[in-house]
C-alpha cells in the first residue's frame, strides 16, 4: 500500500515551515490511471466534490425537465456556495416553484459566508435559514427529485428513494461498490470511495457517452459548472476563480477535508487529490498545478500564480512567504 506523499511546501524566510503530503489520481476517460501520486486505492469520503455525481439522477429520472431546470438550478445543485445574494434568491424561487418551503430543508441552517449577506444578517436585515446553507443547492436538487418521484419528505436518510437513487449513480460512475457511508454536514449521506474511483467517475463525466442517459446528463452538469462558475462557490473561492480562469477548459469543485476534483473536457481527463491532513489551502495549491500540467491552465495567469503559490501575507500586506510543490510533485 502507498503512502501520502509530499506534495505541497509552505515557505517562510528560508525555511519550509510546513509540509503537507497527499494522494492525486490522474484518469483518462477509459478509467485508466494516466498518473498518480501516493495511494491510488486510498478510501476515502469524497465530500462536495462528488456533487455533479449526485445530482445525475436528478436528470435521469426526468425530474430536472419536468419542473423547468435550466443550467443555473444545476449548477446550484453541484454547488458549495457562499449564501449570497445571487445563490439564495435562486434557491428562494426554485422552492417557491416546488411549493416548498425553507422548512422542507434537511441541510441545517449555516450563516454565510458571504460577507455582504453576512452584514446584513448582522445588521437583521434577514434572519439565518437553511437557503443560507452552502448545500441548499443539493437540497433543492433532492427535493425536486423527491416530489417527482413521490418519495416522502425524509430525503437524507440512507434507505430514502432518492439516496438510493444517488448511491447507484455513485457506484456505477465510480465502478466500485461503495465500502460505506459517512453523514456530511448538510446531513446526506457521503459515499465512501476510492481515489481512483473519484478520478474515474470525473474522467467520464469529462468525455461521456452522449448515447446514453447517463452520458447525456453528465454533459449537462459539467456544461451548467463551466458556464456559471460564480454559482458553484462565490467570489474568491478556489472553484470560481479557477474555472473562470481556464475559460471553459475544466469544471472544478472542492470538497471538506482537501479533497479536489478537476473535470478536463477537451483533454477527456479526471483528476481527484485528497491532502491527508485536511489542509484545503494545499488542495487548492495542488488542483491548480494540476491544471497547469494538463493544459487547462496557463502557468503566467494570475489565478494560477495566487492558487499554486500565494504569496502568503500577513496584516499588513506584508509577504511572508510562499507555497510550493514539493520535489517529485509536478
Amino acid at each position: 500500500m502507498g503512502h501520502p506523499v509530499p506534495m505541497i511546501e509552505i515557505w517562510r524566510g528560508d525555511l519550509v515551515e510546513s509540509l503537507h503530503l497527499g494522494h492525486a489520481v490522474v484518469c483518462d476517460h477509459t478509467g485508466d490511471i494516466v498518473e498518480a501520486w501516493g495511494q491510488a486505492d486510498k478510501i476515502i469520503f469524497p465530500r462536495s466534490s462528488c456533487k455533479m455525481l449526485q445530482a445525475l439522477p436528478l436528470i435521469e429520472s426526468g425530474a430536472a425537465d419536468a419542473y423547468g431546470l435550466g443550467p443555473e438550478h444545476l449548477a446550484l445543485a453541484c454547488a458549495s456556495h457562499q449564501g449570497a445574494v445571487i445563490h439564495t434568491e435562486r434557491v428562494s424561487a426554485w422552492l417557491k416553484d416546488l411549493q416548498m418551503r425553507d422548512e422542507d430543508f434537511r441541510c441545517g441552517s449555516e450563516f454565510p459566508r458571504d460577507k455582504p449577506a453576512a452584514n446584513d444578517l448582522v445588521r437583521g436585515a434577514h434572519s439565518v435559514c437553511q437557503m443560507h446553507n452552502n448545500c441548499s443547492g443539493k437540497h433543492s436538487g433532492f427535493l425536486t427529485l423527491g416530489k417527482h418521484i413521490g418519495a416522502g419528505p425524509e430525503y437524507v436518510e440512507v434507505d430514502h428513494p432518492t439516496q438510493i437513487m444517488v448511491r447507484e449513480a455513485f457506484e456505477d460512475m465510480t465502478q466500485m461498490t461503495s465500502p460505506g457511508y459517512g453523514i456530511d454536514g448538510c446531513s446526506a449521506p457521503n459515499f465512501a470511495t476510492s481515489l481512483h474511483g473519484l478520478a474515474r467517475a470525473v474522467a467520464a463525466m469529462a468525455k461521456p457517452d452522449l448515447s446514453t442517459l447517463r452520458g447525456r446528463a453528465a454533459a449537462r452538469l459539467v456544461d451548467a459548472m463551466r458556464a456559471h462558475p460564480e454559482l458553484v462557490a462565490g467570489e474568491g473561492r478556489a472553484c470560481t476563480e479557477l474555472m473562470r480562469a481556464c475559460g471553459g477548459k475544466a469544471a472544478v469543485k472542492t470538497g471538506a477535508e482537501a479533497v479536489f476534483i478537476a473535470i478536463l473536457p477537451e483533454m477527456g481527463l479526471g483528476i481527484a487529490v485528497k491532502i491527508a491532513d485536511g489542509g484545503t489551502r494545499a488542495a487548492e495549491a495542488a488542483i491548480a498545478g494540476l491544471l497547469v500540467r494538463h493544459g487547462a491552465l496557463e502557468a503566467d495567469h494570475p489565478t494560477a500564480k495566487k492558487w499554486m503559490h500565494g504569496p502568503i501575507t500577513n496584516r499588513r500586506d506584508l509577504v511572508t512567504g510562499q507555497m510550493k510543490f514539493a520535489s517529485g510533485f509536478l
